[in-house]
């Protein structure tokens, strides 16, 4: 990747952050922590990687995307918009009364979103489907999914991993955003889901370990996986909950919660002022 194309993937990145704080305090509510702990991979993923159109968001080939950890959809929402699917401006209408932009992806309200998520673990399984019809139907797009760590202790996760290493899925990519927290604190205090990278291969999955936050490290890391054949990919992704506010890091507490008026501008101040908008 040239020094260009990674200045204007972290300046995108650093928009989409911005999008995330704006829409969950002008709802009062909403999941900053996870939304900022992912925006990387969605950024490289929608700027840098997949096949879609904002003006024909249900254009046949393009390819598919699943928010299987569905309460981040500030982050997928903020990408969205950033992209063109629709105004930012419309990112202040996040959880209102008739909005496109609800508390978890729906398919059937917002431009962009490939299938409805929310409950945990559910979305790997609809992204299994989707990348078993792509094979059946002899099509070239290719499915990319996010689950959160603590996510991934759900057991309809490793039903769908049995899957897609039965059928082998090589068309699908998992990112699981390793951010070692969740609503109730560390993962590892909860339910430990380490070693991650020793399960997934277990199941028969082709996997690499990286920074979550270095695009560099993510374009690597996604050309690796779509070269295997045979076997679908999991990706797993150090990153850091809250990232690029400095009081919402690595604070559980942030899991689900808006941040107030002083902490909205702070926020704002940070993430301006760190990607140069």
């Amino acid at each position: 990747m040239d020094t260009t194309r990674l200045n204007e993937l972290v300046k995108i990145s650093g928009k989409v952050r911005l999008g995330i704080i704006e829409a969950t305090y002008q709802a009062g509510s909403g999941h900053p922590g996870g939304s900022l702990s992912c925006a990387d991979v969605l950024t490289y993923l929608y700027f840098n990687e997949m096949n879609v159109r904002p003006d024909e968001p249900a254009y046949e080939e393009r390819d598919r995307f699943v928010l299987s950890k569905g309460h981040a959809a500030p982050a997928l929402y903020s990408v969205l918009a950033q992209k063109g699917f629709f105004p930012v401006e419309e990112l202040k209408t996040l959880r209102k009364i008739d909005s496109r932009l609800q508390g978890h992806p729906d398919m059937h309200k917002t431009p962009g979103v490939d299938i409805s998520t929310g409950s945990l673990g559910i979305g790997l399984s609809n992204a299994c489907g989707m990348a078993l019809a792509a094979k059946l139907q002899n099509k070239d797009y290719r499915v990319f999914a996010v689950t959160g760590d603590g996510e991934i202790q759900e057991g309809q996760i490793w039903e769908a991993a049995m899957f897609a290493s039965h059928y082998k899925l090589d068309n699908l990519i998992v990112y699981v955003d390793a951010n070692g927290l969740q609503i109730d604190g560390r993962t590892g205090d909860v339910m430990s889901v380490e070693p991650i990278d020793k399960r997934f291969e277990a199941f028969g999955w082709k996997v690499q370990r990286i920074n979550g936050h270095d695009f560099e490290e993510i374009e690597k890391a996604t050309e690796n996986a779509k070269a295997v054949k045979g076997q679908p990919c999991a990706i797993i992704c150090n990153t850091v909950k809250g990232k690029g506010v400095s009081f919402m890091e690595d604070k559980a507490g942030w899991h689900g919660v808006a941040p107030k008026k002083d902490e909205y501008e702070q926020a704002v101040k940070e993430l301006t002022e760190a990607y140069g908008l």
